[in-house]
């Protein structure tokens, strides 16, 4: 099992920048990939940012490239997404996901971004 706890949501005008951070706990060593999905009112779940377990590979949604980073801490088993320039749109709640080797994923409980205009 693994245990993913999410901070760092908030309230933000446009434009501004928040930090969310992801720290997983459990059964790590059997991860392969960590990222954040986020899930706006009335909209699917979408994959914002993903990270390999190694930090070597990343990827991200098109809406956010060039102003969203996800990096990773190993030696505190962290996951950070830095969200720099937000925009209404970018309002939804974040979650964080963890994927297994296996491809079982694990989720966090979701941290509420807001940005205001």
């Amino acid at each position: 099992q693994v245990q993913l706890v999410e901070s760092g949501g908030g309230l933000v005008q446009a434009g501004g920048s928040l930090r969310l951070s992801c720290a997983a706990s459990g059964s790590v060593f059997s991860l392969a990939a960590m990222g954040w999905y986020r899930q706006a009112p009335g909209k699917q779940r979408e994959l914002v940012a993903a990270i390999s377990i190694s930090g070597s590979s990343t990827s991200y949604a098109d809406s956010v490239k060039g102003r969203f980073t996800v990096s990773r801490d190993y030696a505190k088993n962290t996951v950070y997404l830095q969200m720099n320039s937000l925009k209404p749109a970018d309002t939804a709640v974040y979650y964080c996901n963890a994927g297994r080797i296996d491809g079982y994923g694990y989720w966090g409980q979701g941290t509420q971004v807001t940005v205001s205009s």
